[in-house]
């Protein structure tokens, strides 16, 4: 059984002048993902969240959102999104309550101080409520940003780097929170960002796009896991390891060693099986590092795709 698409874009483009910002790009978000949008600066990405939230209209191909064509249904669309676009902005002079009250009104919904407290507390803001925004640090207004994109009780959430400006607890904290509403609160989330090791952490499936087309699209774990990883293998004894493996297809794997360190090349299916060879074998590992990641993928593929 298919799953409920709730991101459907067929062949979308759009140019500004002789930059051809989104070239014929295709991409699919399911109910209940969390999907990250990757590529490096200028590849398109803000262009594509814009299109997506109707604030600029593409030049061709076909936007559907909740399976509804967003040229057609756009307030009906709209109303059921919430999003963060780059810096969010507030009115300074009010508190962090007072600016999610109003912009709750301008949402067209009765929203309860029961909740806007809740989504305050779910940024970690209840303590500062009455604060005014202009005493807030880039951090807060960034979370209260996120604050503002889940006050309407959204079915999906566009958010666009928003771990920016926050320090690593911060950015951990935001981490917890996407997945509490993925898994807690069943929400479909399609997250942009530059910081690759946040997504790897959050998102189950993405897609890597550069100069505008995508490069390639799927689950994160299928995506990394049919690539080879580059592991460090820290062993009590080198030397009785290369022997071991002299005979084994592991050999040929074997990149380099230094100091009872082995750095392999092998498919990630494989790094268990290693482990468990050296074990039964009577060899000590003391430490197994996998050092393959999605920053390691990212770039292996903008890197073909420049070249």
């Amino acid at each position: 059984m298919e799953q409920n698409k709730i991101i459907e874009i067929k062949n979308l483009s759009k140019q500004f002048k002789d930059v051809k910002a989104v070239d014929d790009l295709n991409l699919n978000v399911y109910k209940g993902d969390v999907f990250g949008f990757l590529g490096p600066n200028g590849a398109g990405k803000s262009t594509t969240i814009r299109m997506l939230l109707s604030l600029i209209s593409p030049d061709n191909g076909e936007i559907k959102i909740f399976d509804k064509s967003l040229k057609e249904n756009r307030i009906e669309i709209l109303s059921k999104i919430g999003a963060i676009v780059e810096k969010p902005d507030f009115y300074g002079y009010l508190s962090a309550y007072k600016n999610l009250e109003i912009l709750g009104k301008i949402s067209g919904r009765e929203i309860s101080s029961k909740k806007i407290m809740e989504v305050l507390e779910l940024v970690s803001l209840e303590k500062r409520y009455k604060s005014k925004v202009k005493t807030f640090s880039h951090g807060m207004k960034q979370r209260l940003g996120i604050a503002q994109a889940l006050i309407h009780d959204p079915e999906l959430i566009i958010l666009d780097e928003p771990t920016t400006g926050l320090d690593p607890q911060g950015m951990k904290e935001i981490r917890d929170l996407i997945i509490y509403l993925s898994k807690e609160k069943n929400k479909t989330i399609f997250l942009s960002s530059h910081i690759l090791y946040e997504v790897e952490l959050v998102a189950n499936r993405m897609i890597i796009i550069n100069k505008g087309s995508a490069k390639v699209e799927g689950r994160v774990e299928d995506l990394l896991n049919a690539n080879k990883l580059r592991v460090a293998v820290e062993v009590d004894n080198s030397e009785k390891v290369k022997m071991l493996l002299s005979t084994t297809r592991w050999n040929e794997n074997l990149e380099t060693v230094a100091n009872n360190k082995m750095i392999f090349n092998l498919p990630q299916n494989e790094v268990a099986e290693l482990n468990k060879y050296l074990v039964e074998n009577g060899i000590l590992v003391n430490a197994l590092i996998p050092t393959r990641s999605l920053e390691d993928y990212f770039l292996t593929i903008t890197q073909k795709a420049s070249g």
